[in-house]
């Protein structure tokens, strides 16, 4: 693989993960192709609790219909952040209910409690034909099938600070997710 080009968001060492927050940030290479994806199925996209790929988007049209749904206030002074705390999945302005054709969600915890609440979230923001992508171990298959009728993709993300695997699932076919991802070895 070659060697990617440094990440904004990465680089700036006020985006440093909260272990408090449970933050766990994907690597630059994993961030271009969220990023990709997003800008080439989106023109309005929420981005739930994945900062980093909001923060990487090169599309600025996109970037400025877009919002930033996210407990860390490190970013409430940006016009299109919501604090947003996922014991209120549904405390969301109703404005912004059903208006995003893509929602992009890597809760900080893989509980099937949390999955719900984060559900409802999605659920109110969704446009009807609206995109999902959203992050997990491969152990939540059945249960993401279950709650938002995605399913599991080839490319998993890498996540260099986090002990084990993550995969994505999507509710649409992607033929860049259906490559896998030169960063997780083969044994995974």
């Amino acid at each position: 693989m070659t060697e990617q080009p440094l990440n904004g968001f990465l680089a700036n060492p006020k985006h440093s993960e909260k272990e408090d927050l449970n933050q766990y940030w994907y690597s630059a290479h994993t961030i271009d192709v969220m990023r990709q994806e997003v800008e080439d199925n989106a023109t309005r996209a929420a981005f739930l609790s994945t900062p980093s790929v909001f923060f990487s988007l090169k599309n600025k049209e996109l970037k400025k219909n877009s919002v930033l749904f996210d407990l860390d206030e490190q970013w409430s002074n940006l016009k299109n952040f919501l604090r947003y705390d996922f014991n209120q999945p549904v405390d969301i302005p109703a404005e912004l209910h059903h208006t995003f054709d893509c929602v992009v969600i890597d809760p900080p915890f893989i509980t099937r409690e949390v999955w719900e609440k984060f559900t409802e979230t999605s659920n109110l923001l969704l446009a009807p034909g609206g995109k999902i992508l959203a992050s997990t171990i491969q152990e939540n298959a059945g249960m993401m099938k279950e709650l938002l009728n995605v399913d599991p993709t080839v490319f998993f993300p890498s996540i260099p600070h986090l002990v084990y695997q993550y995969c994505f699932y999507t509710n649409y076919s992607s033929e860049r997710l259906s490559e896998k991802n030169p960063e997780i070895p083969d044994d995974d």
